[in-house]
């Protein structure tokens, strides 16, 4: 199937296989995707709105000037994607059981963001707004959080993470026990 038109509304694409495609300024609205490969695809200046990815590998797609309001992924597999370079208005996503590498998330305003029982590895959150966000079950190995407001995020069950409590606001954040002992990390103190 090939995505011609400019505008879809309502659609469900399954298995839909384009990798590599040029897919830029298009809209999506109501629109569920289902075990696709968009591995590639350049989606640049597309907005997807009120839509869902569901077990979709979204490796290496291109998002400049993209815009996602009200999406949700779960079960994908994204790689290697820049979504510091997307519209930063009205941006509204969640995430659950997906595998979220070498991404950047950077200057980005994303409070309240869900990153549910989530692989969130060597991914870079700098300078960004995670007030509120949730990390539940998260793995977090190698993903850097600098100059970013972690105020009331929830790492109840987070695992691998290394915040500097120098470096970042976390007033009200949540941690588990024994995870939370990674916040003495940057101070150089053992606990035994």
């Amino acid at each position: 199937m090939e995505l011609d038109s400019q505008t879809y509304e309502s659609q469900t694409f399954h298995k839909l296989v384009c990798p590599g495609q040029d897919l830029q300024l298009k809209e999506f609205s109501n629109c569920t995707f289902k075990q696709c490969d968009f591995s590639e695809c350049k989606f640049s200046g597309s907005a997807f709105i009120d839509c869902a990815f569901e077990g979709c590998n979204l490796s290496n797609i291109k998002v400049d000037h993209c815009s996602f309001q009200n999406v949700a992924f779960k079960d994908c597999k994204i790689i290697g994607v820049m979504f510091s370079a997307i519209k930063s208005l009205l941006i509204e996503w969640s995430f659950s059981h997906c595998l979220v590498e070498l991404c950047d998330f950077s200057n980005l305003e994303i409070r309240q963001t869900k990153f549910i029982d989530c692989a969130m590895r060597n991914s870079e959150f700098m300078s960004s707004n995670l007030t509120e966000a949730d990390f539940t079950d998260s793995d977090l190995q190698g993903s850097k959080f600098d100059d970013t407001v972690l105020e009331k995020t929830d790492f109840t069950k987070a695992r691998n993470y290394y915040i500097d409590p120098t470096r970042n606001k976390i007033k009200h954040a949540k941690f588990s026990y024994p995870e939370v002992l990674g916040l003495l990390d940057s101070f150089g103190i053992e606990v035994k």
